[in-house]
């Protein structure tokens, strides 16, 4: 809310795309790694990733191919990578177990230089974490279910490292916020929806709810799980309101998550009574494009506006901040249209940077780069501290004892005013992008960045009746 000029600057790269030419205008690689003791001009490195592009999480993982095609082309145009070319090899799960399986098995076949994995999804890390211990096969992840990072008794860390916190975490720093601010929920009482997958269902699990009631929230004893297919979902929002909720907490993504459910309180008359909050991942800006249709009745502005999230790295209103400015040049520079500019293109960017950096390190220790292994490369991410592009947020499992990052932050969903200095108060007021008719979406941070709650079984911050 304090800083205005933020938003003009976002207007300016959203909707007018302005372009850079000239070379004196570019801004200098803001990540700061590990010198290179070895020179790998003339080798080629690829890193593997798959996951959902076309199913249910596809309206936010769309920009996963764009961030690693304007990434490696940066990094190989600069020789970031100790001199190296990167490559990369990817495939679309569409979502599906089988197909999931299917290709985690033919890249361990096909590939004998696999020895590190991008994977999209909980679900993927949940039916794949025993497998890729057993291969040796580090992860990095911008997900956070619980049995996925730390097994089925939350205390066995594995091969899978989250860039992001866990989900359970994020919910439980959400209900901190809550807490702290009565005067804008009174009386709490939360009703949680999600999909019936690994993602869906994450935050809500026995320590989380438990933890949420020993700070005085009100919490619904049965979540409301619903498909993304589902044309409404009026009936699993109007259970949860009947129970007496006043807080949605959303557990999904895009326009068949958090855009649906902002529908079903527009259906039901409610977006005036009832606050809509969720994980990060519905803080995507996609969320704020495409789910413009309900509207609020008193403002005219999306049920959208409002909606409260989790915003655990640097986001791109920060224009100060030194890793914003590079990625908002480079996507510029790559014409990337302001609905790719979000969460995961953000975190695309930082994760390969920080295998990057991953790789340097783990060379220069093993002695080259005939000798790395994925054993080796898991050593290196067990004690590594490192900020990806120089500030997007800081990656340390605590020498190897956790597997998600441990810093979150709240902020809330708003939309641009028409004169580009503030926050729109009504559809009149609202900026509107021409020819489009959509208005423009601004993440606002609330609170500073701090240490989520340690909510997994046996968790530091778990109550002792949970």
């Amino acid at each position: 809310m304090r800083k205005f000029l933020v938003y003009v600057c976002l207007l300016v790269l959203v909707v007018l795309q302005v372009q850079v030419s000239a070379q004196d205008d570019l801004i200098p690689f803001p990540g700061v790694h590990t010198e290179c003791d070895y020179d790998l001009t003339g080798e080629t490195i690829t890193f593997y990733h798959f996951g959902d592009l076309s199913g249910p999480l596809g309206a936010i993982t769309g920009p996963i191919v764009l961030a690693y095609d304007d990434a490696l082309a940066y990094l190989n145009e600069n020789g970031i990578l100790c001199g190296a070319t990167i490559d990369y090899v990817n495939e679309d799960t569409g979502g599906d177990r089988e197909r999931t399986q299917a290709t985690y098995d033919r890249f361990t076949s096909e590939y004998d230089n696999l020895m590190m994995l991008g994977l999209y999804a909980s679900d993927d890390a949940e039916l794949l974490r025993d497998q890729l211990a057993e291969d040796e096969i580090p992860v990095l992840i911008s997900a956070g279910s619980v049995p996925g990072l730390y097994g089925e008794d939350g205390q066995s860390p594995g091969w899978i490292y989250a860039t992001n916190p866990l989900y359970v975490d994020q919910l439980g720093t959400f209900c901190q916020f809550v807490v702290a601010n009565p005067d804008t929920f009174v009386e709490p009482v939360i009703g949680y929806l999600g999909w019936p997958n690994a993602f869906g269902q994450a935050a809500f699990t026995p320590e989380a709810v438990g933890y949420c009631e020993s700070l005085g929230i009100g919490f619904i004893a049965t979540p409301e799980l619903f498909s993304p297919a589902e044309p409404d979902i009026i009936v699993n929002v109007q259970n949860l309101v009947d129970a007496g909720a006043n807080i949605l907490y959303v557990n999904a993504l895009g326009p068949n998550g958090p855009g649906k459910v902002a529908q079903a309180m527009a259906d039901l008359g409610i977006e005036g009574e009832v606050a809509l909050a969720g994980v990060n991942w519905v803080m995507d800006i996609s969320t704020g494009f495409t789910s413009q249709g309900p509207t609020r009745a008193d403002t005219g502005l999306p049920v959208i506006d409002g909606m409260y999230g989790s915003v655990p790295f640097a986001w791109w209103t920060e224009t100060s901040n030194p890793s914003i400015q590079f990625l908002t040049q480079q996507a510029t520079l790559n014409e990337r249209a302001g609905n790719v500019r979000g969460v995961t293109y953000l975190l695309t960017w930082a994760n390969i940077d920080l295998q990057v950096e991953v790789l340097i390190q783990t060379i220069n220790r093993v002695g080259g780069i005939e000798n790395l292994t994925g054993a080796a490369l898991k050593e290196t991410l067990d004690n590594i501290v490192y900020e990806p592009l120089g500030g997007l947020f800081t990656a340390d499992w605590n020498g190897g004892e956790s597997r998600d990052v441990s810093n979150n932050r709240i902020a809330v969903m708003h939309f641009l005013n028409a004169t580009g200095d503030g926050l729109a108060t009504s559809r009149d007021d609202a900026f509107v992008v021409e020819g489009a008719g959509l208005l423009v979406p601004i993440i606002v941070p609330l609170t500073e960045l701090q240490d989520v709650p340690d909510l997994r079984p046996g968790g530091a911050d778990v109550p002792a009746d949970e």
